[in-house]
């Protein structure tokens, strides 16, 4: 048998032919990029889903909170079964959303003149305890004050806290359930306070 041998010169062109082949031939190109840019763009479009969402949430847990307490502002006396209404109500603006994950309370406040505190009078939670009788912060400029800074009396707020437990199911860009909260402030406009007889005290309104 015979061998063939090619000369040195024969074998480095027919590497450069090929070579030069190779380079031309894009076959697989927009594979490969695909392959590369695919998963930025499934994390950006989940990930665009997930604040949209997110989002569209925050705003309806502003609108409820601030429904609640317009809602109970309203009234001169509620019961429990107004409560529920308000409830129902505000809920509803949730959605397509579900409203399973909402928690919140209304609260009538009592800005009084001799502690020089804002304490809780009575108030009234859904999927959530109500909040605690005793001394709660406000935003500053909510309560009148003279120019010694003491509270001018007969002062109430009707203040109510919304909560959403926001998971989006994606769970690409959210890994976690985030909170979507939000408070609303009113000031009773029927009488000089709203009350509630389920709580014994709020049947007058405190002067003091």
């Amino acid at each position: 048998m015979i061998l063939s041998i090619r000369s040195p010169g024969k074998v480095l062109r027919h590497a450069r032919r090929l070579a030069v082949r190779s380079l031309k031939d894009r076959r697989g190109v927009a594979a490969v990029e695909f392959a590369f840019i695919a998963p930025i763009m499934l994390v950006a479009f989940f990930g665009t889903v997930e604040f949209t969402a997110a989002i569209s949430i925050k705003r309806n847990v502003t609108n409820m909170a601030r429904t609640m307490s317009d809602l109970t502002s309203q009234a001169a006396v509620v019961t429990d079964s107004d409560f529920a209404n308000f409830f129902a109500a505000s809920t509803g603006i949730m959605m397509p959303y579900s409203a399973t994950p909402i928690s919140m309370t209304v609260s009538l406040l009592y800005a009084d003149p001799v502690s020089n505190q804002v304490h809780v009078e009575w108030s009234k939670g859904y999927n959530t305890a109500p909040l605690a009788a005793g001394q709660i912060t406000v935003p500053a400029g909510l309560i009148s004050r003279d120019a010694n800074n003491n509270i001018l009396p007969f002062q109430y707020l009707i203040y109510s806290h919304v909560s959403y437990a926001y998971t989006n199911p994606t769970l690409v860009v959210l890994k976690s359930t985030i909170t979507l909260s939000d408070d609303a402030y009113t000031r009773p406009r029927q009488t000089t306070c709203v009350f509630y007889p389920s709580v014994p005290s709020s049947n007058a309104c405190p002067t003091s």
